[in-house]
């Protein structure tokens, strides 16, 4: 089954796919989600209700890429460098599980300042 999602945040909205590991799962159980973003260079990150163990960690992920960051526990958008980046890759404080991907253009999320609020919610097929 596809996990189709809508981000809206500000005058932001796009649509991105959860895939299907196990983090993702326990992400889409507890959709909608609301809550106050967090910037940090080119990725938005705000805390979400998650508990997990990362299955696939990454320390460099691609733009457009969904992540969660057990620490916070938060849920990320990279859309460009971060900054720990070195050279053109995009690099999260630390390991993340990445979870889906943007399906429209990641580029929006520049126009999104911190303390906005972000909507995470299913798309009903």
């Amino acid at each position: 089954m596809e996990k189709r999602i809508r981000i809206r945040t500000g005058d932001v909205e796009v649509l991105a796919e959860l895939n299907d590991s196990e983090v993702a799962g326990l992400i889409w159980d507890i959709l909608p989600i609301q809550a106050e973003v967090s910037t940090w260079g080119d990725e938005i990150y705000f805390s979400i209700p998650v508990k997990a163990n990362l299955e696939n960690p990454k320390d460099v992920v691609e733009k457009g890429d969904l992540g969660y960051w057990p620490q916070g526990p938060a849920f990320c958008i990279f859309f460009g460098k971060t900054p720990i980046s070195k050279g053109s890759e995009i690099r999260p404080a630390s390991s993340v599980e990445v979870v889906g991907k943007v399906c429209d253009n990641p580029d929006e999320f520049k126009k999104v300042a911190s303390g906005e609020k972000i909507i995470l919610e299913r798309i009903k097929e």
